[in-house]
């Protein structure tokens, strides 16, 4: 088993979709299971930090891809996730490189990735629990932007509660 090195992605923004940053537009976004010719897609364009093609092929996990409706083609970040007992974990969190820094085209993506998280927690009857572990230095915020507890060493919990403000922020009409 390799050492998990800890979440690092960034909560830009928390968005009710995703944010166009010049212009402020809102986009509705779709999340779905990610397939052969999407991770195709990715490798050709190999500007992701993490092997999402490795991750693809772990049996108990399952790669998501968030898109703006109606433009499937373009994949604006990527989750890994695993539906455990009680709660739903986070592997992976990654933002397209064109959403990433300062000349980033969309706030949003990984707040409503995890939002997903949460959502997928209430479905499979987990009350929104989500856990991952954090890098050290990112705990404080993710507790103060996504509401999550610091349950202890680098273990991050998001609860029902800020479960619930995330999916009401990110899927009030789904």
């Amino acid at each position: 088993m390799n050492k998990q090195k800890g979440l690092d992605f960034i909560i830009d923004k928390l968005t009710n979709s995703i944010e166009n940053v010049v212009t402020g537009d809102s986009f509705s976004t779709d999340i779905t299971i990610i397939s052969n010719s999407d991770l195709n897609e990715i490798k050709k364009k190999s500007n992701w930090v993490f092997n999402w093609r490795d991750e693809y092929k772990l049996p108990e996990r399952d790669v998501y891809k968030l898109t703006i409706v109606n433009n499937p083609m373009v994949i604006q970040g990527l989750i890994s996730l695993e539906v455990k007992f009680d709660h739903v974990y986070m592997h992976l969190v990654e933002s397209a490189s064109f959403n990433k820094g300062k000349t980033k085209v969309y706030t949003g993506v990984p707040g409503n990735l995890v939002a997903y998280a949460c959502k997928l927690s209430f479905q499979r009857g987990h009350e929104g629990n989500v856990a991952f572990v954090s890098k050290t230095q990112l705990i404080d915020h993710y507790i103060e932007s996504l509401g999550a507890i610091h349950f202890g060493g680098r273990l991050m919990i998001i609860d029902t509660i800020a479960a619930l403000k995330l999916i009401n922020k990110y899927f009030k009409n789904s």
